[in-house]
């Protein structure tokens, strides 16, 4: 019998599961079988199926965004949208940052923002942040981080948010694979 361990809480979650009848079993349906929707079924709330790039704004005016799993040594193309920054009008563009990893390829304006494309090298396994710059004709800019969960090649293929697309895979040497057997 397992035990709670010492100190432990329960934790609120995002599942419910299916109802059961008087006795703590399942409601029968026909032919003793369970209805249909109740043994052995799962629900999750409806803000678990979200599955598209999240942008969030900051109380100082930046914006973060998640690009959820991605894995190592894979280039990505990531697209979202900005909503409209009054302070830096609708003619915006990227401000050099050097950052060998995330470059941004386009900014295109929309009614309800900006589109940014970019392109982000998943380069070491971890919680990454990048960070670019956005700005207007005036003198002020906002700082844009993109995070991603980077995983390592051998826990599988992660499954991506909408506005990530997978463009290729990096080169990686694997040193059991050399010829060389060291110094003599």
């Amino acid at each position: 019998m397992a035990t709670a361990g010492k100190g432990s809480k329960a934790k609120g979650s995002g599942v419910r599961f299916a109802s059961e009848g008087s006795q703590g079993h399942p409601r029968e349906g026909t032919h003793g079988h369970p209805q249909e929707g109740t043994h052995g079924h799962v629900h999750f709330q409806e803000q678990l199926h979200d599955s598209a790039v999240m942008v969030t704004e900051d109380k100082d005016g930046h914006f973060l965004v998640k690009v959820g799993f991605l894995k190592i040594l894979h280039k990505y193309e990531i697209t979202f949208v900005l909503p409209l920054v009054p302070s830096l009008g609708r003619d915006i563009c990227p401000l050099p940052v050097p950052s060998p990893n995330l470059r941004v390829i386009s900014v295109t304006s929309l009614p309800e923002g900006h589109s940014v494309r970019c392109e982000y090298t998943a380069h070491k396994e971890g919680v990454l942040r990048e960070e670019l710059l956005l700005a207007g004709h005036g003198p002020s800019h906002i700082k844009v981080t993109v995070q991603a969960r980077v995983m390592d090649r051998h826990h599988g293929t992660p499954m991506l948010l909408d506005g990530v697309r997978c463009v290729g895979a990096e080169l990686e040497y694997d040193s059991e694979q050399s010829d060389w057997h060291g110094f003599d």
